[in-house]
């Protein structure tokens, strides 16, 4: 599989976990407001395999669990393989990923290779193309979805928040989308070096906590990360 890069410690990627993160490269969307655009146009790996379970054997009783994180993990069609492996050190995986390669995502829950994934929702259905930046199958975001909810895997939903691109009516049906969903996270935009658009401008705390309230009619746990 195709490594770009290796955090070798975090206690925010995993929810509750200790855990290292690995980054994929390349991704299919195109989202405006996105802080990493070198992995985004990326297309090569910089770190073999090898290395990664060379780290993870030495890190054995120390480590909980592997985040793989893009880009778009799910673009790399040898990533069922990549995760058994990791699996059968004895590690927890939590997969990141946008939900427009339900066919990919399916083997993965099925097959116990990922023991919590977390799935972005860009925007409401009618605004969905605005926040990723290209023409979205947004059924196949659906299917991912419906995927998740019956898998019986931990997992979460989340939306970046970002002024311009993102209205309360966003998450009017974000609401309906997700009714009876667990968790559902609205994350805070920050301007990063590594943008693929221009800066954009993001919602205040008060903002964002009145967009969670929408959701939390809902959803059973809502909350606001990066504020």
């Amino acid at each position: 599989m195709k490594i770009s890069g290796l955090q070798k410690l975090t206690l925010l990627d995993y929810p509750g976990k200790v855990a290292c993160t690995v980054f994929t490269p390349g991704c299919n969307l195109r989202c405006p407001f996105c802080h990493n655009a070198s992995l985004v146009f990326s297309c090569a790996g910089e770190i073999d395999e090898e290395t990664i379970f060379s780290f993870l054997k030495k890190r054995t009783g120390v480590l909980d669990g592997m985040c793989v994180t893009g880009g778009e993990p799910l673009l790399q069609k040898d990533i069922a393989d990549f995760l058994s492996k990791v699996k059968a050190l004895g590690y927890l995986v939590k997969l990141d990923t946008n939900g427009t390669f339900p066919d990919r995502l399916q083997p993965l829950l099925e097959e116990k290779l990922v023991d919590y994934v977390a799935m972005d929702i860009k925007a409401s259905p009618d605004n969905y193309d605005n926040a990723t930046g290209v023409v979205t199958d947004l059924e196949k975001v659906r299917r991912s979805v419906e995927l998740l909810k019956e898998s019986g895997v931990p997992h979460e939903f989340r939306t970046t928040t970002v002024k311009g691109i993102h209205t309360a009516q966003d998450f009017e049906t974000i609401a309906q989308w997700l009714a009876g969903e667990e968790q559902f996270f609205i994350q805070q935009y920050k301007v990063a070096d590594d943008m693929i658009g221009d800066a954009f401008e993001s919602f205040s705390k008060e903002e964002l906590e009145a967009f969670a309230a929408i959701v939390a009619k809902t959803v059973k746990t809502v909350a606001v990360r990066g504020v």
